[in-house]
């Protein structure tokens, strides 16, 4: 299989940096939309089809892109809470 294959195959999958951040972003607003909510990567790994690892570094990057709604990291206990309420 050659590289161009592969690249095409990820990207229809989804598998792109830009789609995994539109879809957690996506659900985020979603979530936040009656209000604020609170959550950790590991319990809407499976909501959101990523892993608690992607979710961690995707949030991080969308803290400063995602004009409407804020998030903020909460606390840490076993595993960063997030905070995240619409602007």
């Amino acid at each position: 299989m050659s590289t161009t294959n592969t690249a095409t195959q990820l990207a229809a999958e989804g598998d792109s940096p830009t789609s995994k951040a539109d879809q957690l972003a996506a659900f985020l607003r979603d979530e936040a939309a009656d209000g604020e909510i609170y959550f950790k990567a590991k319990f809407i790994a499976d909501d959101v089809g990523l892993s608690p690892k992607e979710i961690g570094a995707l949030v991080v990057q969308l803290q400063d892109s995602m004009q409407d709604v804020e998030i903020e990291k909460w606390s840490y206990t076993g595993a960063t809470t997030w905070r995240v309420a619409p602007n």
